[in-house]
């Protein structure tokens, strides 16, 4: 009950500017982050290639850095399909502290403020969950040819970990520090994977998939400070 509160609490609040800002700023900076990558491979390949190549029986062949530069494209600007919510969802997470802040002022307002990550914290963060995700959806895609019917499945469930455990670990930081938020997400594990697992689903969905981060990391806000408040009054009694 608690992951279906919190997901309509925070589309609830979707109209908020700072979402907004959020969302513009991290799909801004992945679409720039891809065209640059896409780039540097086609042309490191054609650099790498040349312009001719001499084959046995043949003789010299030109243009052959040209042609495999134009093959990579292809490749690559499907390999961006592949992992635009993975990168935009790691951007993203670089502004989260914004969206957490966000949620806070409007539904939780009696709670003491709390000073915001600082850029270099943020950006660490986000170069480790980047490489992750990139790593294990890049590590998926065999696991997409060989169980091909439940690459869906697969695709699910391996986001759903790595944003449920990343957007949860993110919310707690702000309240219990590092150390506590690893506490808490260990004792509620499969709460986290089921909310990550129901946020990851709508990254197969175009354009809706832009808006997961945001949501993740709102509804996230929300399940920690439901899961944190159950925590402290069990200690209490």
């Amino acid at each position: 009950m608690i992951i279906v509160n919190s997901f309509f609490l925070a589309l609830g609040q979707i109209g908020d500017h700072r979402f907004r800002k959020v969302l513009l700023i991290g799909v801004g900076l992945t679409f720039a982050l891809l065209f640059g990558f896409t780039s540097a491979v086609v042309w490191g390949a054609g650099l790498f290639v040349g312009d001719t190549v001499t084959l046995p029986w043949i003789g010299t062949v030109t243009w052959v850095g040209n042609v495999l530069s134009w093959a990579l494209l292809p490749l690559m600007l499907l390999l961006s399909v592949v992992l635009m919510v993975p990168v935009a969802s790691a951007i993203t997470s670089m502004f989260l502290d914004e969206v957490a802040q966000a949620v806070e002022d409007r539904h939780y307002p009696q709670l003491p403020k709390v000073p915001g990550v600082s850029f270099m914290d943020g950006l660490a963060d986000t170069l480790s969950f980047l490489g992750v995700l990139i790593a294990a959806n890049l590590l998926a895609l065999i696991l997409y040819v060989v169980f091909t019917p439940l690459a869906p499945l697969i695709f699910w469930g391996l986001n759903g970990f790595l944003l449920g455990r990343e957007y949860f670990t993110l919310a707690a930081m702000r309240r219990l520090g590092r150390e506590g938020a690893r506490k808490l997400r260990a004792q509620h594990m499969p709460t986290i994977w089921i909310a990550g697992t129901l946020m990851a689903v709508p990254l197969s969905v175009p354009v809706v998939n832009l808006l997961v981060p945001i949501i993740g990391a709102a509804t996230f806000t929300h399940i920690f400070h439901g899961l944190n408040d159950r925590a402290r009054a069990r200690g209490q009694s």
